[in-house]
């Protein structure tokens, strides 16, 4: 996101130069580019087995069947998977995609809430995705990425801008204005790759963010009162 982006400019959400515990971002961010890595590495024949990329998705994507009368592969996976999806990414592109997308969004929410509140909020995102598309898709492929915790933390974001232009009268345009935007990329996602994107994962994640955001930090940010603090 550029500087001047609805989700940088409200009160307590710019990020700053020196992002405050950005080495979470930085973990998060190694943990998926490795994974992604890897699984380039088997799907070039450079590493065995060079089924690893379906094994990984077999084991740790989102399978609905699972919550229904299909066998797991281990005991535990009907759980794992609300976490483990948004690990796992469909290539190279969607991984750098959402990986800057956690770098912006990231910094904003850390730069309000700290490591703990980002840690929650980035939790709570990543399975009210999995339970967004467990409800809402209408068949049975299975999910992975990480947007249901980036548009989870878009959602926390725009709940504090809405607290804050609320309490001061600063006007709600912007924020209607970016769940617009939201909205029209979705759209525009869903049309581009025919009907193949996730939407439920985002609009749950979306509504987990924005409900856990509030829970964690309720109170508007008056940058007046933190100026003489």
């Amino acid at each position: 996101m550029a500087k001047d982006s609805v989700f940088s400019s409200a009160p307590g959400l710019a990020p700053r130069t020196k992002i405050p515990g950005s080495n979470v971002l930085l973990v998060l961010i190694a943990i998926c580019c490795a994974l992604e890595f890897l699984l380039q590495l088997s799907d070039f024949g450079l590493v065995r087995p060079e089924r690893l990329r379906g094994m990984a998705y077999e084991y740790g994507g989102f399978w609905p069947g699972l919550l229904k009368d299909w066998n797991p592969n281990f005991a535990l996976q009907p759980y794992a998977m609300f976490l483990s999806y948004g690990f796992l990414h469909g290539g190279v592109i969607h991984l750098i995609v959402n990986m800057f997308t956690l770098w912006s969004l990231g910094a904003a929410v850390l730069g309000r809430v700290g490591v703990r509140g980002f840690s929650i909020l980035y939790v709570a995102s990543i399975l009210g995705g999995a339970a967004g598309y467990a409800v809402l898709a209408p068949g049975l492929q299975p999910m992975v990425g990480a947007s249901g915790a980036l548009f989870g933390l878009a959602g926390g974001v725009l709940a504090w801008m809405y607290v804050d232009r609320f309490t001061f009268q600063q006007g709600l345009l912007p924020i209607a204005q970016a769940v617009a935007l939201l909205i029209a990329l979705n759209l525009i996602l869903w049309w581009a790759m025919s009907g193949q994107l996730a939407w439920q994962t985002h609009l749950g994640g979306f509504i987990a963010g924005w409900i856990t955001a509030l829970l964690i930090d309720p109170r508007p940010f008056d940058p007046e009162a933190s100026k003489t603090s």
